[in-house]
């Protein structure tokens, strides 16, 4: 056996047991949460430009 292959083989054994323990629902609120925190983020440098330019 190369070493290539027991890297690839546990690779994918780590991966497919990363891809078993997440759930939809997890990666729904994740994404959720990056918007919130993008429009935020939006919304405070808009604001602070505003202060700046008075």
């Amino acid at each position: 056996m190369k070493v290539n292959d027991i890297r690839v083989g546990t690779l994918g054994g780590t991966l497919c047991s990363i891809w078993a323990s997440i759930s939809f629902g997890d990666i729904l609120q994740t994404a959720l949460t990056a918007a919130v925190g993008t429009v935020v983020s939006y919304v405070t440098s808009r604001l602070v430009s505003r202060i700046r330019k008075r």
